[in-house]
């Protein structure tokens, strides 16, 4: 009796397994990676439109990002935020923004990094403004839905957010030809306080070896910048060296002030990198030259 018990339970084990191998498989693929764009950007804010692939996004997007000098430096992406990496899950239902984090196929939706504090259906580790003068790298996936597992990630995109456009310098040539342009009518070089007709007059009259000239030229476009909204953490030490060098002397042609161009081609230097934007915040309209580094090379093949 004990044998035939025994064969009649493997019998029903074996019966149980053949009904378990019969049954039908449930799809276990991936969502379809969708395709990722920056819309718009600002000082403050980073726009990406996310558009879902052929199976859509039912689940929500998935989205991560870093600062490109993270980025570079890690050699490619990091995994968690002491690397540098930030994410925002998008699965609930915005009420601040237009439209819907779950996709149906072909259909997109407008993120907006850098305004998540006060949106509804976001999870996320980064609630701040994005940084001004911003460089970003930002992916995303489409998350996985009931038994099908979440897209691959999108190719890395670069954006960036832009700068305070007052925070820029323009050259002694701009402010002389662009006197519309003075954010103020009046500028002390030294101790001697000189309207903007008199400092036009300054800016016409060639330096001529005059060493005072040559710095004043700097100099007038320096403060300009700076009254324009420029930062001039970088050269107010050079401006008041300038300033106290120049002392009670009146420039050409208000005046008749002189000084060797040898006492003063170190300043005069070091104003005319920071107005061209080689020092400071940049030139105004430049746009910022990409270095190739190598992990820029690495991420290429990656």
């Amino acid at each position: 009796m004990r044998q035939l018990r025994s064969f009649a339970a493997w019998g029903a084990v074996a019966a149980l397994a053949l009904v378990v191998n019969m049954a039908p498989a449930h799809a276990q693929g991936a969502m379809d990676t969708p395709a990722l764009s920056v819309v718009k950007s600002n000082r403050a804010e980073v726009t990406v439109r996310i558009t879902a692939g052929p199976s859509g996004a039912p689940g929500g997007i998935y989205l991560e990002w870093m600062n490109w000098d993270a980025y570079d430096a890690n050699g490619g992406w990091a995994t968690d935020i002491y690397g540098g990496l930030y994410y925002c899950e998008f699965t609930g239902a915005p009420t601040w923004h237009v439209g819907s984090y779950q996709l149906g196929p072909g259909e997109s939706v407008d993120v907006v990094l850098g305004a998540l504090f006060d949106e509804t259906g976001v999870g996320t580790d980064w609630t701040d403004e994005m940084p001004e003068g911003g460089h970003f790298v930002v992916r995303a996936r489409a998350e996985g839905s009931g038994t099908t597992a979440e897209s691959p990630n999108t190719p890395t995109l670069e954006a960036f957010t832009a700068q305070d456009p007052n925070n820029c310098t323009f050259t002694q040539g701009y402010w002389k030809n662009h006197p519309a342009a003075w954010p103020v009518g009046s500028l002390t070089l030294g101790t001697v306080s000189y309207t903007a007709a008199q400092l036009l007059s300054i800016l016409n009259t060639p330096a001529g070896g005059n060493g005072l000239l040559i710095l004043a030229h700097q100099l007038i476009a320096a403060k300009l910048n700076i009254a324009n909204g420029a930062d001039g953490s970088a050269i107010n030490g050079t401006i008041a060296s300038a300033d106290a060098l120049i002392g009670g002397l009146v420039c050409p042609p208000v005046g008749g002030g002189f000084l060797s161009p040898a006492s003063t081609n170190s300043l005069t230097n070091t104003l005319d990198d920071w107005n061209n934007g080689v020092t400071g915040p940049g030139h105004c309209g430049n746009t910022p030259t990409k270095q190739t580094t190598w992990g820029r090379l690495k991420s290429l093949y990656r």
